[in-house]
């Protein structure tokens, strides 16, 4: 499963039920940690998030609003007795502030910590399955987008050929892993007989707090899923231009001239009480937009 859960959709100020940004990309069973606002760990709990399976937590920037909350989950983990590895990635203040909140309580953790900064558009992880890269946006202070690829995808199974030869279901997920299947009379059905290939690998980009910047579109170029943040609706582009956030239609431009497949938009301002127009006018430029809803869970 590829998928992102929006634990947070608001802007600095949490309102009318509505948190600080903060979300959850899943891939194959791992949780991968996009900010911490203030409030992410409750809202972890809340949508039954499994902490056991984040490894790993991208901080796009250094406004409270995305990562106020981290100290307090890093410290929890500790509390819970967590003892998976935990890295970190962020500009590179971050480490010394993280340090310093850890050494001033005489905090001790009982697991690996590693903090990574971030100093530019770089690849962060690379695996034989997941990329994950980052990439500048166009804010007030230095700030982050993100890029989550897979590599390969399973191969796709063709359930009646495999009934037909006999295969029995517990080894399916490994026939999508490209595995042969040997019978207990000694028959070898090749994977190719039962699978057929996949396509390839799919993307979702993250575009932490930016104004609208067509810099972007060379790193969200044909994702499947782009979160674009929209603090304000579009009759609000001048405030938005000088606070450098983007608003409902700027997004959706950005969306459309990328040619991604579908946009969420999120990063609300406590301004606004209800959130339906957010929607319909970034519609207007491009159709296939969702607001970014907390606890919904949107396949990429």
């Amino acid at each position: 499963m590829f998928a992102v859960t929006i634990l947070g959709n608001n802007s600095a100020i949490p309102a009318f039920d509505r948190h600080p940004t903060s979300q959850v990309v899943t891939i194959d069973g791992t949780n991968y940690l996009v900010d911490c606002g203030e409030g992410t760990q409750i809202q972890i709990i809340n949508y039954k998030i499994r902490r056991s399976k984040i490894s790993h937590i991208f901080i796009s920037h250094l406004h409270g609003d995305h990562y106020f909350g981290l100290i307090g989950l890093i410290n929890s983990f500790g509390l819970l007795s967590h003892q998976q590895e935990l890295h970190v990635y962020g500009p590179s203040p971050l480490k010394e502030i993280i340090e310093l909140q850890l050494k001033v309580a005489d905090t001790k953790l009982c697991y690996p910590l590693h903090i990574h900064s971030i100093n530019g558009a770089a690849t962060l992880i690379d695996t034989d399955k997941l990329l994950v890269k980052c990439f500048p946006t166009h804010h007030r202070i230095e700030c982050y987008g993100f890029s989550f690829t897979e590599k390969k995808q399973p191969r796709k199974l063709l359930p009646e050929k495999a009934i037909a030869m006999e295969i029995p279901s517990l080894f399916y997920d490994r026939l999508k892993q490209g595995e042969d299947y040997l019978r207990k009379d000694g028959t070898l059905i090749r994977n190719e007989e039962v699978t057929a290939a996949a396509g390839p690998g799919k993307t979702y980009a993250y575009c932490a707090d930016t104004k609208y910047d067509e810099a972007l579109l060379p790193h969200i170029m044909g994702a499947d899923l782009l979160y674009h943040e929209t603090t304000y609706l579009d009759n609000l582009r001048e405030r938005a231009e000088s606070r450098f956030h983007s608003t409902t239609k700027q997004a959706a431009l950005i969306a459309k001239k990328a040619g991604v497949k579908k946009l969420l938009i999120g990063h609300f301002s406590s301004k606004y009480d209800t959130l339906e127009e957010f929607e319909m006018e970034a519609r207007e430029v491009f159709p296939e937009t969702e607001l970014a809803l907390e606890g919904v869970a949107y396949q990429v």
